[in-house]
């Protein structure tokens, strides 16, 4: 897959099949979309395009909305969408210049020109340009008169619930991960860095890494212990997560710690990428390590007959 950092920068001598969103998280309606165009393009012999913006319009047009978190961040996007045989992606940076294009021209400067569109498939509820004055109805008129095709594709369901990037957010939200890893089709996971804590599960049995994630608009999970699996170089462990306070430790802000089962190196510094796969209980204040320690052995037995 070749990614390109704007519209300008693509090269247009090939007929493209294209299409559009923020396609934050993913998800198994983004994958419908994405075999598609792949199976056009296939027929076709033309190059799939997916034009995406950064960062997030709603992070640049909404001031409400600048604490809404994502699924994914656009490295993790680019992960994602380099195993789904997409040919091309072009990230184009979202301004508030860039918003106030009407939809037409975007359609003819952009798309048109720009893009060499051949065919737009893109979802039933799709709006594009300044205000998203651009809709279907629109589309249908100006592929007419720049003589490009249009493959809708219906909202995807699942046991009856359209699947949506909000819909998974709010089901991560409140640590539904389960559900949420139905949606998104795979396991959801964080990357974040090691770094130093006070040490205090060392003493008691249970060392753990504490995560520091450096992208502010990363979604991760409600408060609670996680069953997850732990990538560090390449090598799985099993792990379980917490995420909150600590109110056993009087802990005063939020934090994700992880355990590895069965590990004991020193990891500080280490990236890693941690997949939950399950909530196994609510975080809770004990009366003291000890009992703590005895809800810790109770956890990792949990684990280890979650993930095998």
């Amino acid at each position: 897959m070749k990614i390109f950092s704007s519209i300008p920068d693509f090269p247009s001598e090939t007929k493209t099949i294209l299409t559009i969103g923020t396609f934050d998280g993913v998800h198994l309606g983004h994958s419908v979309i994405l075999n598609r165009l792949n199976a056009i393009t296939e027929k076709t012999k033309m190059q799939s395009v997916l034009l995406t913006f950064f960062p997030h319009p709603r992070h640049v047009l909404q001031k409400t909305d600048q604490d809404m978190k994502l699924i994914n961040t656009l490295d993790e996007k680019k992960l994602l969408l380099e195993k789904s045989g997409l040919n091309n992606l072009v990230v184009q940076e979202f301004t508030k210049e860039f918003s106030r294009i009407q939809s037409a021209n975007f359609v003819r400067d952009y798309l048109v020109e720009k893009l060499n569109l051949h065919t737009l498939v893109i979802g039933y509820d799709h709006h594009f340009g300044r205000n998203r004055e651009g809709s279907i109805k629109e589309l249908t008129v100006l592929s007419e008169i720049y003589g490009f095709n249009i493959e809708m594709i219906s909202p995807q369901i699942f046991e009856d619930v359209a699947v949506s990037s909000t819909k998974i957010r709010k089901l991560l939200e409140k640590g539904e991960i389960e559900q949420a890893n139905h949606y998104l089709g795979y396991t959801f996971f964080i990357f974040g860095k090691v770094i130093r804590g006070n040490a205090i599960g060392k003493t008691i049995g249970f060392p753990t890494a504490n995560i520091e994630i450096e992208n502010k608009w990363k979604l991760y999970p409600a408060e609670g212990v996680y069953a997850v699996q732990v990538i560090l170089e390449e090598r799985t462990y099993k792990g379980m997560m917490n995420i909150g306070n600590r109110p056993t430790v009087e802990g005063d802000k939020k934090t994700l710690e992880v355990h590895l089962l069965d590990f004991s190196e020193d990891i500080y510094e280490k990236q890693l990428q941690i997949k939950f796969i399950k909530k196994i209980r609510e975080e809770k204040k004990f009366e003291n390590l000890d009992a703590l320690k005895q809800q810790l052995i109770i956890d990792k037995n949990k684990v280890e007959h979650l993930i095998g």
